[in-house]
């Protein structure tokens, strides 16, 4: 058809060439557009080139065929085949079996022996920190999602004030020009000027167009990467030079046979105000810069630092469901398939960014910030802590695992924590007050490492917004005993202490342990002494019958005067 309209003139040649190079530039420009569909080929290439074999070799015998019962027939095994198709490999789920399963493969797994302990221990859950921030900002802003990031070597929780998504000319015209940055560690963030940092960034997650990060970031692919990275979550942070940055986690999906996400790197957006010369970058080549996971340790505040997508670190975690064998999370095995468990659907899910300090492992294991997962058996029945994984938050290749049900130790999962609270304080008004968040607490106490999971109780109105109180309830949950211990959230120093002395007779009665966190006992004789001490009279110098002799001695020699 084309080369017949070529052929008819000069002005259908010029209008062909003119046609063909438009098309080439929007294919350019808008490449962040249709970049979805160019990954949804990437993401199911084998079921779709078997798909359409199947379709093509079935369409050719069908047109070659005369009879009307074989046509019938081959129509009917074509719709077999696309019927089991999708009833196994999606009602079943049988596709994200076998891409899980790849991730499994390919998962570099470190199974450690030893717990680590928890240390820098956050204090507010993220809703409550997020409801908090949305309290301090105006109508036409917005939060974005906060982060547990690592700033000025402590944890903090970023985000930035950006124009609002209700009001489309704020998000065309203006920047995102401050970032929160407050303190994990404390039970009272602040969101008053020491913690709004003032930096402007011309792109950012609730702009329009070319000056939306999801866009700038795509914009900045090559072909090969179009069509095997995806941008992920972005994360605020200072890059070496002290400078703000957004970094953008990307998903690198890997494999020809059923494909699967790991860690692709990072892009870094610099901040900075915008203008003609930067938006004919953003729309030719995009924004950002780069970084490759083998090139993250060139980049020192990269190292160590909260850039993984949780997308990825989830998909990981449930894959350990077939250490096993492959057959072992199928319905009729189970033996040790395990899951993550899922919390309300008003609270953060796992993985719970959580700072763990391995020093003295045996493993090569980091301290610092990993995504921790605390997996339990698939059935819903059963809440008891089946693995604890700690994957570096960084994207380092590797899996930490901890495996607590071959050693038989019997702790309930994070899943069975939330009717612990409930059942400790039954006083509570809990329609209006949930626990939520429940990270890992691990601590060396009375002699051994103890695992307890911190948990804070939310107020939650009926639209699924949360109390972001500065002095919120906290409670420890011992995963072995199960005994609740409610801790005060303004003195975290004496929080192993109110361990020890709510628990301790049950643990010297069942572990035979010593005493601990004992104050130097006092000498009883000592104390006698001293109490017969006060007892003493005070000794005073009494001189009163001198001071009569000298009186009389003195009238006498009044008298004889006279």
């Amino acid at each position: 058809m084309i080369k017949n309209y070529w052929k008819k003139g000069r002005k259908q040649k010029v209008i062909t060439v003119l046609l063909s190079l438009i098309l080439l530039v929007l294919l350019f420009v808008l490449r962040d557009d249709y970049q979805p569909a160019l990954l949804f080929l990437r993401k199911f290439i084998f079921v779709i080139l078997i798909c359409a074999l199947i379709l093509f070799l079935g369409l050719r015998k069908f047109r070659k065929t005369a009879s009307t019962v074989s046509r019938l027939g081959i129509l009917g095994l074509m719709i077999l085949f696309f019927g089991i198709l999708y009833v196994f490999g999606w009602h079943y789920g049988m596709y994200d079996y076998m891409k899980t399963y790849n991730v499994f493969n390919h998962l570099n797994k470190v199974e450690i022996n030893e717990l680590p302990l928890t240390q820098n221990e956050r204090i507010q859950p993220l809703r409550n920190i997020f409801s908090m921030a949305n309290e301090s900002v105006g109508e036409t802003k917005d939060v974005s999602l906060p982060h547990l990031v690592r700033v000025d070597d402590e944890n903090k929780w970023t985000m930035a004030i950006q124009p609002s998504q209700k009001y489309v000319m704020q998000r065309i015209s203006d920047n995102s020009e401050e970032v929160f940055s407050v303190s994990s560690t404390t039970p009272f963030p602040r969101f008053s000027n020491e913690s709004r940092i003032p930096v402007t960034f011309s792109i950012g997650e609730t702009l329009k167009f070319s000056r939306n990060t999801y866009n700038a970031v795509v914009q900045r692919f090559n072909p090969w990467m179009l069509f095997n990275y995806e941008p992920s979550d972005t994360f605020y942070m200072k890059n070496d030079s002290d400078q703000w940055v957004q970094v953008v986690s990307l998903i690198k999906w890997k494999g020809f046979f059923f494909p699967y996400p790991t860690f692709g790197g990072v892009m870094i957006i610099d901040n900075g105000e915008h203008d003609f010369n930067d938006y004919l970058e953003r729309i030719t080549i995009g924004k950002g810069t780069f970084v490759a996971p083998e090139d993250i340790k060139k980049y020192p505040f990269l190292t160590k630092q909260n850039t993984l997508s949780e997308k990825v670190s989830q998909l990981q975690a449930e894959s350990l469901k077939f250490l096993g064998g492959f057959s072992d999370p199928l319905p009729w095995n189970m033996e040790t398939a395990v899951k993550i468990p899922e919390m309300p659907e008003d609270q953060n899910q796992q993985p719970y960014v959580t700072d763990f300090d391995f020093a003295g492992h045996n493993s090569d294991a980091y301290s610092g910030l990993y995504h921790w997962f605390g997996l339990e058996p698939v059935g819903d029945e059963r809440t008891s802590l089946s693995y604890s994984v700690f994957i570096p938050a960084d994207g380092t290749d590797k899996l930490y695992y901890y495996d607590h049900a071959s050693k038989k130790q019997g702790y309930a999962g994070v899943s069975a924590m939330p009717l612990k609270i409930v059942e400790s304080r039954k006083e509570f008004d809990w329609d209006a007050n949930k626990p939520v968040e429940f990270r890992p607490y691990i601590k060396d106490i009375a002699g051994r490492k103890r695992m307890f999971f911190l948990g804070t109780v939310s107020a939650i109105n009926k639209k699924g917004q949360f109390d972001g109180s500065a002095t919120p309830d906290l409670a420890l949950v011992d995963s072995e005993y199960r005994d609740v211990i409610w801790i005060d959230v303004k003195h975290p120093s004496t929080w192993d202490e109110k361990i020890y002395n709510q628990l301790n007779e049950a643990w010297r009665a069942e572990e035979g342990i010593g005493y601990y966190f004992k104050e130097k006992e006092v000498d009883d004789k000592d104390i006698q002494q001293t109490l017969d001490s006060l007892n003493v009279m005070p000794k005073i110098n009494d001189n009163s019958q001198q001071i009569e002799a000298l009186q009389r001695k003195l009238d006498s020699l009044k008298a004889l005067g006279n």
